[in-house]
């Protein structure tokens, strides 16, 4: 539909004007909206995984009483400590305290031990079996 005011037939910028005296608004174009807000809701971050670590300082502190444990807190320490710098797991510390209890209690019961195997060589030695 032309507008018979406009003489070049050339479309108003603001669309044709409606009998109520208001311009249609040309190619859907919707009038001006201020922008809506969204609500993020965060997500719930678990805390990272701290199993070996404590299985570490555990079997290291359960060495003092048995040698074994000792030296499988020292592999879990190495574990958790490996997985605590990729990023995995958490626990760095509790896995470094793991390890070090668990290289020094494995020392400590590597004492007596070297110490009987001398005494047995010795007394052996002494004894003149062969």
């Amino acid at each position: 539909m032309t507008n018979p005011h406009d003489p070049y037939g050339q479309q108003h910028p603001y669309g044709q004007q409606q009998p109520s005296g208001q311009f249609e608004q040309p190619y859907g174009l919707q009038p001006y909206q201020p922008p809506q807000q969204y609500y993020v809701q965060q997500a719930y971050v678990r805390p990272p995984d701290q199993g070996m670590a404590v299985a570490s300082l555990v079997c290291s502190l359960i060495g003092l009483i048995m040698c074994f444990p000792a030296i499988l807190g020292i592999i879990f320490g190495h574990i958790a400590l490996a997985k605590a710098k990729r990023g995995e797991a958490g626990g760095q510390g509790m896995a470094q305290a793991g390890m070090i209890i668990g290289y020094v209690i494995t020392g400590l019961w590597l004492i007596p031990i070297i110490l009987w195997f001398v005494f047995v060589v010795f007394a052996v030695g002494a004894a003149g079996i062969s």
